[in-house]
């Protein structure tokens, strides 16, 4: 979304390690329980993922017991719309002045 010279950037934060927080457990308890890589996992919590999966996303909530909202936040990140270049010059052609 565009707003001004400002960039509206919503991005989906999952707060899955404040949820195991609460209830005492780990992130690799949680990979072992649900059979979804630690690997997996960490990316989520550290905003590396790209998508998620929906069998990937029940799993963990079957696993925490509860719904997606309780793992899922909207933020909004506000960035500076990136300059434009000026185009570099063009070196002027060079004749022969032998001609």
């Amino acid at each position: 979304m565009l707003l001004g010279n400002k960039i509206m950037e919503h991005k989906i934060k999952f707060r899955i390690t404040e949820v195991l927080q609460q209830r005492g457990q780990s992130l690799y308890w949680l990979a072992r329980n649900t059979g979804i890589s630690y690997t997996t996992l960490w990316r989520l919590t550290k905003e590396r993922a790209l998508g998620i999966n929906f069998a990937t996303l029940e799993k963990v909530c079957v696993a925490l017991e509860c719904p997606p909202g309780d793992l899922m936040e909207m933020g909004i990140e506000k960035t500076q719309r990136p300059k434009r270049r000026p185009a570099p010059a063009r070196a002027a052609r060079r004749t022969s002045s032998l001609l």
